[in-house]
């Protein structure tokens, strides 16, 4: 039996993890959905992880405006990284696309990736802040 808690081990795994998000997979060898669940719950609480989406978490941080805790990087970062990790391609947006080549200098108000032939549902959001999806299908068809 193992000296650590199941809490303890979760902690660590995700300190030493290279990336931003970690996933809910991630642990599943560890123990029993509901043992993770009530975990990640935990670690949500005090504030080490903050909920993305749908078994999708961030490393946190605490605001330096109001102490809550905050994801690291920014939401841009973080979808880009959960698409990678769902195996999604994906790149940026229209409009992201025109700012970062200098085509346009207004500044995009959403995050948008472009899925190019696919087609995805998963919501990813920080606070107010919900990732948006372009694809090549027409609304009209």
């Amino acid at each position: 039996m193992s000296r650590y808690s199941l809490k303890d081990r979760m902690v660590r795994s995700i300190a030493l993890r290279k990336g931003e998000v970690v996933m809910r997979v991630d642990f599943e060898r560890m123990g029993s959905p509901s043992q993770i669940s009530r975990v990640l719950k935990q670690l949500v609480a005090d504030g080490k992880i903050v909920r993305l989406g749908y078994g999708t978490y961030a490393k946190a941080r605490p605001s330096r405006l109001s102490g809550k805790p905050v994801p690291r990087v920014t939401l841009a970062e973080l979808a880009q990284e959960t698409l990678q990790k769902l195996e999604v391609p994906a790149t940026l947006g229209r409009a992201q696309r025109a700012y970062a080549e200098g085509r346009t200098t207004q500044i995009p108000v959403r995050t948008t990736f472009d899925t190019g032939d696919r087609r995805i549902t998963r919501k990813i959001t920080v606070g107010i802040s919900t990732v948006r999806y372009e694809n090549n299908y027409s609304a009209r068809a």
